[in-house]
């Protein structure tokens, strides 16, 4: 089972506030357990014990955020995250395939945000280790020396926009997971929707976020529209009859991309 059976909305939660981690969870499809970024460099060896005693009552409902490959604390949070039997690890900042190679038998959702990162997404979302990958703008645009994601416009700058749409074919190349940013702007929750819907349209699985007010937006996103499963169930039913591998439905040509695009709403329509 991978985690984007519970839901498309993953949300972060600080590794050291133990006293949120349930309300995330019950909040959630899936709870991120930070170490890395959320937990101050002074807090880390406690906040990892306090995941570890979480992580038993959470099961495959929560995976780790361990800091990166190289840090101080990137071993002890992975002797954790094995020992404490994390479904999935999440792995910042990877560079390099090589940097996944000490991770057998962890499933591991990768996060590409540097340039160099995102250059090599192909061979790194190859390794056997990595189940999908999850990238990052903000940490992207600070490894390009730049000073925002976004244009006033809100939208992504091109160089942003690319590393996205480059994890997203990394990820459907080798046939892994791949996971959306996280939206920024908390109160915007109209860009949220906007990008979320992009996101499904685009062939992203599921969205990380950070804040509980972002889930439902995100898992109504991720949700057909009434509209989209008439139109699916109505091309399937016409294909089952058709008897050619093209045919005509309420005024459009059907063929086997768009027979996989059906499939899909049905597929995504009957697993809510």
């Amino acid at each position: 089972m991978s985690f984007v059976d519970n839901g498309p909305a993953m949300l972060f939660c600080p590794g050291n506030r133990p006293d949120r981690f349930g309300k995330a969870r019950e909040r959630s499809d899936t709870v991120i357990l930070d170490l890395e970024d959320a937990v101050g460099p002074e807090e880390k060896d406690a906040a990892r014990e306090m995941v570890a005693g979480a992580l038993a009552d959470l099961g495959s409902a929560a995976m780790v955020r361990v800091n990166a490959v190289g840090s101080p604390w990137h071993d002890d949070d992975l002797r954790m995250a094995r020992a404490s039997g994390a479904a999935t690890v999440m792995v910042p900042k990877v560079q390099h395939r090589s940097d996944l190679d000490h991770l057998d038998g962890v499933s591991v959702l990768v996060i590409c945000e540097t340039a160099r990162g995102v250059l090599r997404a192909e061979q790194i979302l190859e390794h056997p280790n990595c189940v999908g990958v999850l990238w990052g703008g903000e940490d992207l645009t600070a490894d390009l020396g730049g000073t925002t994601s976004r244009s006033q416009l809100g939208t992504y700058h091109g160089v942003v926009g690319l590393a996205r749409h480059m994890t997203l074919l990394a990820a459907a190349a080798a046939g892994k997971i791949a996971v959306d940013a996280v939206h920024v702007d908390i109160p915007d929750l109209t860009g949220l929707r906007r990008e979320s819907l992009e996101a499904v349209e685009m062939g992203f699985q599921a969205k990380a976020c950070i804040h509980p007010s972002h889930v439902p937006v995100i898992r109504q996103s991720f949700t057909p529209s009434a509209e989209d499963v008439t139109w699916a169930r109505g091309v399937l039913k016409a294909a089952a009859s058709a008897g050619s591998a093209v045919f005509s439905y309420g005024g459009r040509m059907i063929d086997e991309p768009l027979l996989r695009h059906a499939r899909r709403i049905e597929t995504a329509s009957t697993n809510k």
